[in-house]
């Protein structure tokens, strides 16, 4: 069975417990599993966060839950139809289109929660049931062929900006690679400098543009080339808080999508910079603190996904050194240097660890 008739065997079988207790004359109910922060576990052998055994029960005896359970049947039936069809719908598109219906929402946040509801419920992603989203997928450079239908894309002759990660990558076939590895960085300007020197080519790598906090199918993806073609990968961030949760959500996860971290994270992953180390080995550029960035730093240090001696090192030394610096800081000593000197010489220390 594919994935297109789990899903619409999935979706049906919510109605059909609808459908079971009104025939046995029962109140219909729907068993979600609770997404609240108590149901929220980190599971050390996973290395990821993961839901726990919690249920909430709708029920149709609660006046207040009647609506809920409305939209959450209306919004499968309508995924339903959308997998039946091979189509999809952003999530935007799922809002306007549920102004047709009996049970509308009030806003895109309450559609949005419905579809995390129907996800968690189901056991399937979002994607699989036919929602996307708005954002633009990430940046892939280097020597990676896929398949999307029928069409065989190369990431090294798709343009400057190479192949553009889909939103339904799981439908995407690796069909060729010649690379020995993943870096993946924070921003969009060091993706084109690496680009422009040649990075992919100097470290047998694919190079991914994250665009900031990495998107859904963009975790999947570089878990995906983790797993299925066996290919480390590297993570280069901004050396501040933010950076570091940046890579940690691809390493470990996050606590909003424990219910999809399997699919998501990518544990093997490791951080190569910029780490505080960094800013005082390399003699790098930086800001002060702020106070915001020092209270985020602290809230790390008590995150179970930062207990290993390196994250505690490295967030300890920024709130002693107080500075922070941007990846594009290496470019003080040229527009080579992080190629030509930082990437080798981090490379070679994580690979040899």
């Amino acid at each position: 069975m594919n994935r297109r008739e789990i899903a619409i065997n999935k979706l049906k079988s919510l109605g059909d417990v609808i459908l079971d207790d009104v025939t046995h004359g029962r109140i219909p109910r729907i068993k979600v599993p609770s997404r609240g922060t108590s149901n929220i576990i980190y599971d050390e052998a996973k290395r990821h966060y993961v839901l726990g055994d919690r249920y909430g029960t709708r029920s149709m005896g609660n006046v207040k839950q009647i609506k809920k359970i409305g939209q959450m049947l209306y919004t499968a039936n309508f995924c339903k139809d959308l997998v039946a069809r091979e189509k999809t719908a952003t999530l935007r598109e799922l809002y306007y289109i549920s102004e047709g219906w009996e049970v509308d929402f009030a806003d895109q946040q309450e559609s949005n929660i419905v579809g995390e509801d129907l996800e968690v419920t189901l056991g399937m992603t979002r994607e699989e049931l036919g929602l996307m989203p708005e954002e633009d997928g990430a940046s892939v450079y280097g020597a990676l062929t896929v398949r999307e239908g029928d069409i065989e894309i190369d990431a090294l002759r798709s343009g400057k900006s190479g192949y553009n990660i889909s939103p339904t990558i799981d439908e995407v076939e690796f069909v060729d690679h010649d690379v020995e590895r993943v870096i993946a960085v924070e921003t969009m300007g060091m993706f084109h400098r690496l680009v422009q020197e040649k990075a992919y080519k100097k470290f047998d790598a694919l190079i991914v543009g994250l665009k900031g906090q990495a998107a859904r199918a963009t975790r999947r993806f570089i878990k995906r080339v983790n797993e299925e073609l066996n290919l480390p990968v590297y993570i280069c961030n901004d050396g501040d808080p933010w950076g570091f949760h940046i890579a940690m959500v691809i390493i470990s996860g996050s606590a909003k999508l424990a219910h999809v971290n399997h699919q998501l994270a990518t544990p093997d992953a490791k951080f190569l910079g910029v780490t505080a180390s960094d800013i005082i080995n390399y003699d790098l550029p930086t800001d002060p603190l702020k106070d915001v960035d020092v209270v985020r730093l602290k809230e790390l240090l008590h995150d179970p996904r930062y207990r290993g001696d390196f994250w505690k090192t490295e967030i300890k030394k920024m709130l002693t050194i107080g500075k922070k610096a941007e990846q594009q800081s290496f470019s003080k000593y040229g527009l080579e240097y992080v190629v030509d000197t930082y990437l080798p010489e981090k490379l070679e220390a994580v690979e040899n660890q």
